[in-house]
């Protein structure tokens, strides 16, 4: 079957390299999502290994409009009952982008009464609406006049892993955590650390990784659990290949911060999900402690204007710069940053960049490669 795995922008390539690795077939990148096939097995899987989706949808129509009629049309049209009892709970949630409608909630309303007529029609008692704790899920994407109607199989989103206890001023989505890692290409073999970990979602993130933890392992339900056709026993086997899979910690990941709350945020995360023995938290200023190990990979997401207003962001950044140049050779360090007048006080030449978006702003996630004597030295250091 069609199936369809939504992400933060930015992150579509990696996304789809994690689908092929877990056997996807048909893994095609498009915007904010990719689009692949597999069988029940597959969906499940996703939902349950996946660190770099946000959602997952079965698509079950699709099909052009020239009017508003059109959408009632191809909506009632669907076989309802394949995926809804009478007497359960729906929702409809729409995405709109078509010069047929103003706004997402009439789209949204005329679905809502085509699958109310559709069960009206068999003469049998209708499904109600719930919005806030749906049976089904139902989401509706019009893109100009193409229509595609899905199941979200997921309901509440991925990056809403089930460990965090708390969160600081401005936490990050482990989604967008898990992506950072993922386009860095660090091993799980070696030293990572956060010299601003805020609330611990990058070390988090990275302990799953290098744990083999699957994400949804803390979470305690998924949509399709209240699907017609749920197979619990199918979903039992998912749980426990992926549990099969766990590994022992290799390296130490490290994170600190300048704020003692944030660092009791994110020692209770990591409680949470059973890191302890993973990631090492410690009460600690960035630009005046030494790295945590010879060589490794720094991420770091420092304050910028849009999120928590500090005062002068050119001074704080260059003084990153500094503290990258000075303490850090033998280094990749990678900082993700909403502002781009202050990144250029690095002072660095990045070898590579990426565009993400944390939340609505739009960011830079650039690489940097931290060379201590000559260039053939980087890497020779053992951890």
């Amino acid at each position: 079957m069609k199936l369809l795995a939504k992400t933060h922008y930015g992150l579509e390539q990696v996304l789809a390299e994690e689908l092929k690795a877990m056997g996807a077939a048909g893994v095609t990148p498009l915007n904010r999502a990719v689009a692949f096939e597999g069988t029940k097995l597959m969906l499940y899987t996703v939902n349950y290994r996946s660190r770099l989706a946000l959602s997952v949808l079965m698509p079950v129509a699709s099909f052009g409009i020239s009017g508003k009629n059109d959408l009632y049309d191809g909506a009632v049209a669907v076989d309802w009952d394949r995926y809804l009892d009478p007497g359960r709970t729906f929702a409809v949630t729409a995405v709109v982008n078509s010069p047929h409608f103003a706004h997402s909630g009439y789209p949204a309303l005329v679905v809502k009464d085509a699958i109310a007529d559709f069960f009206r029609r068999l003469q049998v008692a209708r499904p109600s609406v719930n919005t806030r704790d749906p049976d089904l899920l139902v989401n509706v994407h019009i893109s100009n006049e193409r229509v595609t109607i899905s199941l979200d199989s997921t309901v509440v989103p991925l990056y809403r892993r089930g460990y965090r206890q708390g969160s600081g001023e401005a936490p990050l989505s482990e989604v967008l955590a898990a992506g950072m890692l993922a386009l860095t290409g660090w091993r799980a073999d070696t030293a990572l650390c956060d010299g601003m970990c805020g609330s611990g979602t990058i070390v988090t993130e990275a302990a799953l990784m290098a744990r083999n933890i699957a994400p949804g392992r803390f979470r305690k339900s998924f949509g399709f659990m209240r699907w017609k056709d749920y197979d619990p026993a199918l979903f039992r086997s998912v749980r426990f290949d992926a549990e099969k899979g766990e590994r022992k910690p290799v390296v130490r990941i490290h994170g600190s911060d300048i704020s003692a709350e944030a660092c009791a945020i994110a020692l209770r995360n990591i409680k949470a999900a059973g890191l302890e023995d993973t990631v090492e938290i410690a009460e600690r200023d960035f630009f005046a402690s030494p790295p945590p190990a010879e060589t490794g990979t720094l991420i770091i997401n420092p304050p910028y204007g849009h999120r928590l207003g500090a005062p002068d962001m050119t001074e704080f950044y260059g003084h990153i710069g500094t503290t990258l140049k000075h303490r850090y050779a033998g280094y990749s360090a990678w900082i993700l940053s909403g502002d781009t007048v202050a990144l250029k006080q690095i002072a660095l030449r990045p070898f590579r960049k990426y565009m993400l978006l944390n939340g609505d702003i739009e960011c830079r996630f650039q690489g940097y490669e931290l060379y201590g004597g000559s260039r053939k030295m980087k890497g020779s250091a053992s951890l």
